[in-house]
């Protein structure tokens, strides 16, 4: 092709060779030799990335780490030890196994975790999924899942102070017993399958969980908790639901049982309510001046057990207790391989919204301090906590945001922290827990129930969120309304499904436009956007704001041909029926009325103008796959029998190797054939039309 004389003097590209690339088998060859090559330095580095404490411990700086580890690690264990065990009315089991998990969960992160500030141990959204499945399984085997450990005198399960009483065989297995060992098949799956994931590298598969699909799945789980604590508040007996619909049906058996409302139990909840809730309005309030968060739980739970003791309030009011908490570890276990058939199904949306949300904080945190961290290294470290706990009768867990900003406000430095929220949780184990056994389980709910005030809050996002993005708000709406009306596992897969729709319609009917000159500079712009535009004549620019695959092809084409006033696939069918192999000129004008993007083909309507070039600005081309590359090479052909130059221009290095590699460009695979298709700018091919029009044009003239 003829260079214009205005290019004459332009910059020159000169592509790089790219590197021999290796054959299939010779680079899996080349993989395993590496990762099967053994030295000493290579087992270090192993180590320390499986164990990256091993790394950043050697580099501790005690005078400015150690004071706000210390302090941070403290405050939480304060705040861990009474969420535990109120979490443990969520998963239907006795409290000793919430501060098992919470000690083993920190130590675990510790070594494991690449995040420095990220709590990881009992979640509210986990407790109830583990929960969900518990009250199943002992349905199925003949409990009742309504019965959450009577008082500390009938206790069914044999609970009493001695860990060792504890480890009862199956053929002696209670309620609770039944119920922990559901628990850890449960949590030792869902761990499985996350160690998998880490090691299959599918780290980034938590950033298809949008963030208004964590909001409104969060929002409908909140509901759900908070529907499912009611009954401890009212310290009524109502039947645990199961299944689709569960918060409805629980609502209605609530209203029906109201009478029967336990009166020590209501006016001890509504007394601890007020207290939580003030004491939190004037935290959020007062936390630029506070150095450490008040230890509002704790300090509630602390007057209300000794009421309770003083009172008598299960003996003479009937109210439901804790119960005996023994101290000490229990004999470590092996799950059951018959439940863990049975729960296999459950530990995968178990462990899906675990590493969604730990990956999720860790990468939050990591963004506002300054460092970064590894999905996959966060899936192996989230996996252990699960894998190695259940063998020591703990269930599920992940990182939890409100201990996770509280350890961050407190000063906390490293993941030194939960060493110590670790030894303040094993002080409980070993000593203090006895100390719980008249606390009031309507004290727990009022910390669970207070606990969700941050996710209950969202609700207020919608409207701006809407305002936003409709589709984003859609799918906040929808996940939130099919967790509280279906079930929880529904809402997340409904919200995965509308999160994958609404990318792929974004996709699908991306902003068409015609582009044109911005006065006499190489630059182009929407010509319906910005006034003072000059059309190119004889040439038409058109921008296509999204990739061309499969799923958009049709509206592609119907967006040029609206846009451009002429159907060229029907006008070019038309001219081959006719038998008429020649092109258009200036007089034959193939111009048409502009239909608009939506419509279904253009109507061909003779006007005085025409034009004899295409130009497709690719710059937002993202990617092009074979349905996309046919779609091209049809307009190619259409054009081409109708006189017309077709020219891409700006082409990513990605869509360009897909025109090579479909053999768009050609039989001739080199820079040539390049040269005269693709252009690396709009004015580029613009000029590179004009001038093939006026060389046929001079060689019209000629003939």
């Amino acid at each position: 092709m003829e260079v214009p004389p205005e290019q004459s003097w332009g910059p020159v590209l000169v592509r790089r060779q790219p590197p021999a690339t290796q054959g299939l088998c010779e680079t899996l060859k080349a993989r395993l030799r590496r990762s099967c090559t053994c030295s000493m330095q290579g087992a270090k580095a192993l180590v320390q990335d499986l164990l990256p404490a091993t790394r950043w411990l050697r580099g501790y700086r005690l005078r400015e780490d150690l004071v706000g580890d210390v302090m941070s690690g403290l405050v939480i264990g304060i705040i861990l030890v009474p969420q535990a065990i109120a979490y443990s009315l969520l998963a239907g089991l006795q409290p000793i196994y919430s501060l098992y998990t919470s000690f083993f969960a920190n130590l675990i992160y510790f070594l494991m975790g690449t995040s420095r500030h990220v709590s990881v141990g009992i979640f509210s959204l986990l407790c109830l999924m583990v929960g969900q499945v518990v009250d199943r399984e002992l349905l199925l085997a003949g409990f009742d899942p309504a019965q959450d450990g009577p008082g500390p005198r009938h206790n069914s399960s044999t609970f009493n102070a001695s860990a060792a009483m504890l480890a009862l065989g199956l053929q002696n297995c209670g309620r609770d017993c039944y119920a922990i060992r559901v628990a850890t098949a449960l949590t030792l799956l869902a761990g499985i399958y996350q160690v998998f994931m880490g090691i299959l590298r599918l780290g980034f598969v938590s950033a298809y969980l949008s963030q208004p699909l964590l909001d409104g799945f969060a929002m409908g789980a909140s509901v759900t908790i908070l529907t499912s604590q009611l009954r401890h508040l009212l310290g009524v007996r109502v039947p645990r639901h199961q299944g689709p619909g569960m918060v409805v049906s629980t609502w209605l058996s609530l209203l029906r049982s109201a009478g029967q409302a336990n009166l020590c139990d209501v006016l001890t909840s509504a007394v601890c309510l007020a207290v939580l809730l003030a004491a939190k309005e004037l935290s959020d309030r007062c936390r630029h001046r506070l150095k450490v968060p008040l230890p509002t739980e704790l300090l509630v739970i602390l007057a209300a057990t000794l009421a309770s003791h003083l009172g008598q309030f299960h003996e003479r009011f009937g109210s439901s207790v804790a119960g005996d908490i023994p101290t000490g570890f229990m004999a470590p276990r092996v799950p059951d391989p018959g439940l863990m058939q049975r729960v296999a199904l459950d530990a995968v949306p178990l462990a899906f919204v675990a590493s969604a949300f730990s990956i999720s904080l860790a990468e939050m945190f990591a963004r506002s301090h300054g460092y970064s961290v590894r999905a996959n290294q966060e899936l192996l470290a989230v996996g252990c906590c699960n894998v190695l706990p259940a063998f020591f009768h703990c269930f599920a867990t992940s990182a939890a945001l409100a201990k996770s900003l509280v350890k961050t406000a407190t000063g906390c430095r490293t993941q030194l922290s939960s060493v110590v929220s670790a030894a303040v949780v094993l002080l409980v184990l070993l000593a203090l827990a006895p100390l719980f056994r008249d606390l009031q389980r309507s004290v727990l709910a009022c910390v669970i129930v207070v606990s969700l005030r941050g996710a209950l809050r969202k609700v207020r996002d919608v409207p701006q969120l809407w305002q936003l993005s409709p589709a984003d708000a859609l799918v906040w709406v929808a996940t939130a309304a099919t967790c509280v009306l279906v079930s929880t596992e529904a809402g997340l897969l409904v919200g995965v499904l509308l999160s994958l729709l609404s990318l792929a319609g974004r996709t699908q009917r991306p902003r068409a436009v015609l582009l044109a000159r911005i006065g006499d500079s190489g630059f182009y712009e929407d010509a319906e956007e910005f006034e003072g535009l000059v059309p190119e004549p004889g040439v038409r620019v058109f921008r296509f704001a999204g990739p061309l695959y499969y799923a958009n092809k049709d509206f592609f084409l119907k967006s040029l041909y609206s846009l451009t006033g002429l159907d060229a696939g029907r006008e070019a069918a038309r001219r081959k029926q006719r038998g008429s192999g020649a092109g258009v000129s200036e007089e034959d004008p193939v111009e048409g009325k502009d239909l608009g993007p939506g419509s279904s083909s253009a109507v061909l309507v003779p006007t005085a103008g025409s034009f004899h070039a295409v130009v497709i600005d690719c710059a937002p081309m993202l990617f092009l796959d074979a349905a996309g590359m046919a779609t091209l090479w049809d307009l190619r052909r259409d054009y081409g029998a109708l006189g017309i130059t077709l020219l891409l221009a700006c082409c990513s290095p990605a869509v360009r190797e897909a025109l090579r590699r479909g053999g768009f460009l050609g039989d001739d695979q080199g820079d040539t054939a390049e040269e005269a298709q693709l252009f690396h700018s709009v004015h580029s091919a613009v000029q590179a039309a004009q001038a093939r029009h006026r060389e046929r044009a001079a060689a019209d003239s000629t003939l």
